[in-house]
């Protein structure tokens, strides 16, 4: 699935919303989208459980920070929350590192790679509001 095939999808109220026009946002989402994927292959070996567990936990975490953070209008706790939400997508590299022996080099690629647009673009959003 492309990230243009997953948008088209999107429940119109999910994209209704003010926090979809950031662009780290949606791809926060799609990143989870691509877990929740992976996650089944994960499941199928024993040794993936936990993994698959704790991608599915870290990679939420994601966007549900930029959610609780934008609903906390600009500030400090906006900011806060970003910060763990860049925390989050981290830790869900981490993951898929940890997963490298259970998804094929072309998924651990696009998934760090995805991992690390989203942190880019929070970190970027992060200091434009800290500039404010």
């Amino acid at each position: 699935m492309t990230y243009e095939e997953w948008e088209e999808d999107v429940h119109e109220r999910v994209r209704a919303e003010p926090i979809w026009q950031f662009l780290g946002y949606r791809k926060a989402l799609f990143f989870y989208e691509l877990v929740w994927q992976d996650s089944e292959k994960l499941v199928s070996d024993r040794r993936g459980r936990a993994i698959a567990e704790q991608l599915v936990r870290s990679a939420g975490s994601v966007s549900a920070n930029v959610e609780e953070g934008h609903g906390r209008g600009y500030g400090k706790q906006r900011n806060w929350f970003f910060t763990v939400s860049i925390g989050s997508a981290r830790e869900s590299k981490g993951w898929y590192w940890r997963a490298r022996h259970l998804v094929s080099s072309e998924v651990l690629d696009h998934r760090l790679a995805l991992a690390d647009e989203v942190i880019a673009l929070l970190v970027t959003e992060l200091r434009r509001q800290k500039s404010r």
